[in-house]
């Protein structure tokens, strides 16, 4: 592409389409509260998923290139896929990847904002689901019809634009078989939902960390009794609950001891690991709302980046059995049950981790305890294939172009689940996972935001991959 399109060109009609095309559509976005299944279960009677698909359908029929096939795809009684096929004028055939559904509202957003109420102030467009991911349809598109009308040859590109990813995925398998025949065999795929460290550099995703997690129960009587009367004769349930959690997880430390639940770390994940450090800084651990004089689990930011990445970390994300204090009598309480969150190492099953958290927490209970370990749902991490040869040629280039800085390669501590979906299905494919969700954009919380600078170039980065890929053969 460089060779075809300077950049101050290609950057003015980037510019250009997201001030006249794109943005114009993500504020209409913003305003339709398409939330996903989980949060709405009567989506198809409210309608709203229908309403985004909508929109999007409508825009995408006035900005693909000519031929380009768009379609909604619904199969019965799953959420509606937005599927756009555009015809190859080069080599190779790409998937591009986003998600129109959305997380619930949330609570405390700013006075002058809301969660559909689209608001732009200092080149952010604030409201829900504009960078998660709502914008990644409109900036691959716009990427295929920069090429198409420079004379740029692209691929083959196929969109495949879901509407239940915050709540798992679980139609895009069965809706991904519906498309079997028409998939090709795409050698890149390119997903734009993942995170940045800052917004000044391209941060390519190398791996994601998966998830195990269940309900820890402990059970020590069939009712409680005056504490006064039981204290020292009964066990504490939620003493027994911490002794079985420590099988698990060094209360010291945070560390997760359990030989199952780890996994060796790829040295050139190390290197990545070191030179992201040099960049971010303090910055990793400088972005959380430490309380008082809290430190984080290491000094060293190379470390905590492998921390967030590549080792497992437990959390109790929530509980049964505790009365509000103020409603907390003097009671030995008969149980305490654990909602138990696992995030995982990339390359960690997550139903066998699952299995092994079940089977340490529910040997031999100490003093006989009433112990039970239901299982939650697990994901699997993902780590990407290798990067050397035009792909990353075209990364590092591109990098340079849109953000004059070089690109930064690391991996993300959360989990999305699709990705793995994608692999397996396209196991010759590479894969560019990138995003815009970085420092204070918030998304799933109150005042999210969409950093346009940045969403503006990764649609600069899209158009020149795919021209890459194009050339490659």
């Amino acid at each position: 592409m460089s060779d075809t399109l300077p950049i101050d060109k290609a950057r003015a009609q980037v510019d250009e389409a997201w001030r006249t095309d794109i943005l114009p559509a993500l504020e209409d976005f913003i305003r339709i509260p398409a939330k996903s299944p989980a949060f709405d279960p009567h989506w198809a009677t409210h309608g709203y998923l229908d309403e985004a698909v909508s929109l999007a359908e409508d825009w995408c029929q006035r900005i693909a290139p000519p031929q380009s096939q768009v379609e909604v795809i619904r199969l019965p009684g799953r959420t509606p896929l937005l599927w756009v096929d555009v015809p190859a004028t080069g080599e190779g055939e790409a998937l591009l990847y986003g998600h129109l559904d959305k997380q619930p509202e949330a609570s405390g957003w700013d006075s002058d904002k809301g969660p559909w109420q689209p608001v732009i102030a200092e080149d952010r467009l604030y409201g829900r689901g504009a960078a998660d991911d709502g914008y990644a349809l409109f900036a691959s598109l716009q990427a295929i019809r920069l090429l198409h009308d420079e004379g740029v040859p692209h691929p083959r590109c196929m969109l495949v634009i879901e509407c239940a990813e915050e709540s798992g995925s679980p139609d895009l398998a069965a809706q991904l078989d519906h498309l079997a025949d028409r998939l090709g065999n795409p050698g890149l795929v390119v997903c734009l939902d993942s995170g940045c460290a800052n917004y000044e550099q391209l941060w390519v995703t190398t791996s994601l960390r998966g998830m195990a997690a269940g309900d820890l129960s402990v059970e020590v009587l069939e009712q409680g009794v005056h504490s006064g009367d039981a204290g020292g004769v009964v066990p504490s349930s939620f003493r027994i609950a911490r002794a079985l959690i420590e099988r698990l997880e060094e209360s010291a430390t945070g560390r997760i001891t359990h030989p199952a639940l780890q996994a060796d770390i790829p040295e050139e994940r190390r290197r990545q690991a070191t030179a992201a450090a040099e960049v971010i800084g303090g910055g990793l651990a400088g972005k959380f709302p430490f309380a008082g004089t809290t430190r984080p689990n290491a000094t060293d930011t190379a470390e905590l980046i492998l921390n967030r990445t590549w080792r497992p970390a437990l959390e109790v994300i929530g509980a049964e059995g505790l009365p509000a204090s103020s409603e907390a009598g003097n009671v030995l309480r008969p149980r305490t049950a654990l909602r138990l969150s696992l995030r995982l190492p990339p390359t960690v099953d997550g139903e066998t981790a699952t299995r092994a958290m079940a089977e340490t927490l529910t040997d031999d209970p100490p003093q006989g305890a009433r112990v039970q370990f239901h299982p939650g749902g697990s994901a699997n991490g993902w780590n990407a294939p290798g990067f050397a040869g035009w792909l990353e040629d075209s990364l590092n280039a591109s990098a340079r172009r849109w953000f004059q800085r070089e690109a930064v390669f690391m991996g993300e501590g959360g989990s999305i689940p699709l990705m793995n979906l994608l692999a397996s299905r396209f196991p010759a494919a590479r894969f560019l996972v990138t995003g815009v969700l970085g420092p204070g954009a918030n998304a799933h919380g109150p005042n999210e935001f969409l950093h346009l600078p940045m969403a503006r170039r990764l649609t600069g980065v899209v158009a020149e991959a795919l021209a890459a890929q194009a050339t490659s053969a």
